[in-house]
Formats: C-alpha cells, sequence, structure tokens
C-alpha cells in the first residue's frame, strides 16, 4: 500500500532552483518531483530495475557526460559486470566511506539505470522526489543500524541509491545532476553538471 502512495506521489512541475549550502560550500540543483509513475525494481540484491525500455541515445549521452568528467574512469565494477565509476588516483576522496569498494563511488547497469552513493540528506531528497529508490542494503542499515556482526568491519551504505533509467534529455538532465551531486560528495569538489552538456 506504501508503494502505491508513493507511484503515486511523483508528479509535479516545480523548477529547478540552485541551493548552497554555505558550511560546506558545495551547490546542489533542487529536485523537482520525477513525472509519472515510480519505476518498479527488485527488493533484493541483485538490486536493479524491472521493465525498462532504454532510449539508446540517452544511454549513449548518459556515458558520454558520465566519463567526461575528469577523475572519472570507466572500468568493470567490482559489484558485478557493470561499468563502474572509478575515481583516478590524482583525484582526493574527501569520503573514501562513500565507495562501493576502493575508488568506485557508483556504477551503471545496461539498462542506464545506476547505483550511487550521495551526501545522505541528498539521497532522501532524490527518493522522495521519485528520481531514486534506496539500495536494499541502505535499507537494512536504515532499519537495523548495523549490516554486519559485532567485531566486524562495518560498511555503512548509508546515501546508497539507485536513480532509475532516464528516458529522455530531460530526464537525463536530473540523473546527471545527481550523478555530479554524488561525485562532489565523496570528492568534496564543487563541478558544476551544466558544465558538461
Amino acid at each position: 500500500m506504501i508503494l502505491i502512495i508513493l507511484m503515486l506521489s511523483c508528479n509535479n512541475d516545480d523548477k529547478e532552483k540552485i541551493i548552497t549550502n554555505p558550511s560546506e560550500g558545495i551547490s546542489k540543483v533542487e529536485l523537482y518531483k520525477r513525472p509519472g509513475l515510480r519505476p518498479e525494481t527488485t527488493l533484493t540484491v541483485p538490486h536493479f530495475q524491472i521493465g525498462v525500455n532504454p532510449v539508446p541515445e540517452v544511454n549513449e549521452e548518459l556515458y558520454r557526460r558520465v566519463y567526461s568528467i575528469p577523475g572519472i574512469e570507466q572500468k568493470p565494477s567490482a559489484a558485478s559486470s557493470w561499468d563502474g565509476l572509478y575515481l583516478t588516483e590524482d583525484v582526493s576522496m574527501a569520503k573514501p566511506e562513500a565507495t562501493i569498494e576502493d575508488r568506485e563511488f557508483g556504477h551503471i547497469h545496461t539498462d542506464g539505470s545506476l547505483h550511487i552513493f550521495l551526501d545522505p540528506s541528498r539521497s532522501q531528497e532524490a527518493v522522495d522526489s521519485c528520481w531514486a529508490v534506496f539500495h536494499p542494503w541502505a535499507l537494512q542499515e536504515t532499519e537495523t543500524g548495523e549490516q554486519t556482526e559485532p567485531g566486524e568491519e562495518q560498511k555503512s551504505w548509508k546515501g546508497f541509491v539507485m536513480l532509475y533509467t532516464p528516458l529522455s534529455i530531460e530526464e537525463l538532465n536530473v540523473t546527471f545532476q545527481l550523478i555530479v551531486d554524488g561525485y562532489n560528495n565523496v570528492t568534496g569538489q564543487n563541478i558544476i553538471a551544466t558544465d558538461f552538456y
């Protein structure tokens, strides 16, 4: 029942606004509600979007934009055979905990959906505005407060979300903004998404 309420709550035509957090010095674009119903995803791992038909031109532009950001290289993801978003060695990491493994802070699935670490408050905004859904591990951590057995090193999955497959350039603009937000979160930089259009 809650899922249905969320699915029906994804319509809004608010315009984007740029907000700067003075304490962090990082600008972000305010998200408007994603039009339409919330896409379906699996509830377990492997976590992926269900029933999506990606638009080849949009997927191609997604890859072009992502891998044109200085300091991001394309390598196989540590999680699977997807395309990882790895930070090159010359890029400093302000939040190394916001990585899947090593220097990978996200990965793109073949359908154009992707998993990425966002600042936890930004991930909540992305979920609330229907551009993302929390990864099951992020939900598990939220519910239990921990992910591993006592004595084991704990990996935090706070802020780890799936961004839905963009099906138009307009949707890609929002998805790419969130990817840039993830990059800025892990690196502490303040790059602007529109510089890569």
